[in-house]
């Protein structure tokens, strides 16, 4: 399949998520007693809810998204430039909305591609756009679909090779394919802290951007390509 992959129509997306709410003590009752009840066999026997909290941003019906980053080929001069698009804020409704719009208006063979997209990014967008009462976009839609019908790609199940165990981090594959990456970066645990305590929504925006063109390069690579150069990849508004 990825051999013959056309590249121009397909989008590589990450996001970023937080809790809904700052701490577990701004959460209103009936939700920590659903937050308690939904996280009981995930927490370590000494671990509280309370304390898990910090967690929340994983899970779509106690999290939000504050951050989606696109990743968008062209090709020309007989080789390939990368622009990257973000829809970043504090009103996540307005988020999907600026990504919904953008996504119908792509070719219906549209592709979309992440690193373990089809345990998280997908399924959590969907969700959300739910919770937010926005329709699905036909990209994403994949009610009532057979596993071999969807199309999404996922750097992290193609590295899997079928091995259902293995979990291999972005960072790790981007190690050992010999892909640079800025060392600059926050980490992923580290998102909630940033948003809640920093306030910088920006920086989370370039880390969100970072891990696209990680998963960009992770994706050539597969293909037997060579990866995109620095001055070949640019942001828009």
């Amino acid at each position: 399949m990825l051999k013959n992959l056309d590249l121009s129509q397909v989008i590589v997306l990450d996001i970023e998520t937080v809790p809904q709410y700052q701490s577990y003590e701004d959460v209103p009752a009936h939700l920590q007693e659903l937050w308690d009840h939904k996280t009981s066999h995930q927490r370590k026997p000494e671990q509280s809810a309370h304390e898990f909290y910090e967690r929340a941003g994983i899970l779509a019906e106690f999290g939000k998204i504050i951050c989606i980053s696109l990743g968008i080929f062209s090709f020309q001069n007989q080789s390939y430039s990368l622009r990257l698009k973000s829809f970043a804020g504090d009103n996540e409704k307005e988020i999907l909305n600026q990504f919904a719009s953008l996504i119908e208006k792509q070719s219906p063979s549209l592709l979309f591609c992440a690193h373990n997209g089809k345990e998280f990014d997908y399924p959590y967008i969907c969700r959300r756009l739910l919770i937010n009462g926005l329709e699905i976009p036909a990209h994403l839609d994949i009610s009532g679909k057979k596993p071999w019908e969807v199309k999404h790609l996922d750097t992290m199940e193609m590295w899997k090779f079928g091995d259902y165990k293995h979990y291999t981090s972005l960072s790790l594959l981007a190690a050992i394919l010999d892909i640079p990456t800025p060392k600059d970066d926050i980490d992923g645990s580290q998102v909630r802290q940033v948003y809640y305590e920093e306030k910088n929504l920006e920086r989370i925006v370039t880390y969100c951007q970072k891990d696209v063109v990680t998963t960009v390069q992770v994706l050539l690579k597969f293909k037997g390509m060579d990866i995109i150069s620095a001055e070949n990849i640019t942001i828009v508004n």
